[in-house]
């Protein structure tokens, strides 16, 4: 049925996050979805959290629902996370054949030509561009030759295990973690941006809160 794969740093997972893996879901016909959580970002600033709060805080946010799933490979491997690794290792697990999809925001595919081995990430799975509506996506030149190549509908991602690069729109909420975090050291209210969970195990571990 295929299996898509959701990276980030969930530092804290909100329902823009949760939202979006549903409607991938959905939208790709897929059995599940695999949320990783990385260990140590290679491009961006380390969370402000432990990885074992970032995986608690991701497994308060999707239970009950069966068809997510949280993983914690890029945690449990340590050093820097490479999506290239991760997905290697996905593969190696569910075989050649499955359909394996990455799924990322524009944002992030807009830099994607700084990445570790960015040109073989199609080799092993199909990448899933998730845009914002009334947006421009910006493109390296060589990138946007190499997406060209391999532009492809949803429908098309289940025929072949990997290879194809698809744009989705889906309903994007305007949530943010860093919006979050900057809301809890300022001491305002963070109900309605994610789960009741989430919300109660912050506030226990007194996550991102102003300290003294």
């Amino acid at each position: 049925m295929g299996l898509a794969i959701f990276g980030g740093t969930f530092d804290p997972v909100h329902f823009g996050h949760l939202r979006s893996a549903v409607e991938v879901r959905q939208a790709l016909g897929v059995e599940q979805v695999k949320l990783i959580p990385v260990g140590i970002p290679a491009h961006r600033e380390s969370p402000g959290s432990q990885p074992e709060q970032r995986l608690e805080m991701l497994r308060l946010g999707i239970a009950g629902l069966d068809y997510l799933q949280v993983d914690s490979r890029e945690i449990a491997r340590g050093g820097t996370s490479y999506m290239m690794d991760t997905l290697e290792s996905i593969r190696e697990e569910v075989g050649a054949d499955l359909s394996l999809s990455l799924v990322m925001g524009a944002d992030a595919f807009g830099l994607i030509h700084q990445w570790y081995r960015w040109q073989e990430l199609v080799d092993v799975a199909h990448l899933v561009v998730l845009r914002r509506p009334y947006t421009e996506l910006t493109l390296n030149p060589r990138v946007r030759a190499w997406v060209n190549e391999r532009q492809a509908s949803a429908d098309q991602l289940l025929t072949q295990p990997a290879g194809l690069i698809c744009h989705l729109q889906l309903t994007q909420l305007d949530i943010s973690a860093t919006q979050i975090r900057q809301l809890v050291k300022a001491g305002q209210p963070i109900e309605y941006l994610l789960p009741a969970g989430v919300i109660d195990y912050i506030r226990q571990q007194a996550l991102y809160a102003e300290t003294t």
